[in-house]
């Protein structure tokens, strides 16, 4: 949104002032905590979320691990900047069933830059163990120039 910072917007959607992206109801997500470099999601997965093997699919745990490095980066924007992922390292330490807990994803900014953002994050599970981790790239971009590139893509 270009009228508010990157906390701002994340505090107007946890506060449920904005409407949180629909990727959130499918994965089963909330956003919790919010400050500047800092964000955690939690998630409580059930058997919907389940890879053929039984246990909550990768895919589940690395969406949960990018919304919040994505969103630790979008925390420290100013007006009219956003952000997209440039990478994301995941390690996947344990597995994870439904009936294990809630789930927190804890993502936190390591290096902030005019153009480009290192970030990390950690999900936990109820117990507090570490069951996977990533490292993130983002790339800053301006809103107006990134609203400009989409409308000249799709025209």
């Amino acid at each position: 949104m270009p009228t508010l910072s990157g906390l701002e917007y994340l505090e107007a959607m946890r506060d449920g002032q904005l409407p949180p992206p629909p990727i959130m109801g499918a994965m089963l997500m909330t956003l919790g905590s919010v400050e500047a470099g800092r964000v955690e999601f939690r998630c409580e997965p059930d058997e919907s979320l389940y890879n053929p093997l039984g246990s909550v699919h990768g895919g589940v745990l690395c969406t949960l691990l990018d919304s919040a490095t994505g969103c630790a980066g979008q925390s420290i924007l100013p007006v009219g900047s956003g952000y997209t992922s440039i990478d994301i390292q995941v390690s996947y330490l344990r597995p994870v069933r439904a009936g294990d807990g809630m789930l927190r994803a804890i993502g936190t900014v390591k290096k902030p830059g005019r153009r480009v953002i290192f970030t990390e994050a950690e999900v936990l599970d109820a117990e507090g163990r570490a069951v996977a981790s990533a490292t993130s790239t983002l790339l800053v971009l301006s809103l107006d120039a990134s609203a400009a590139a989409t409308t000249a893509a799709a025209g």
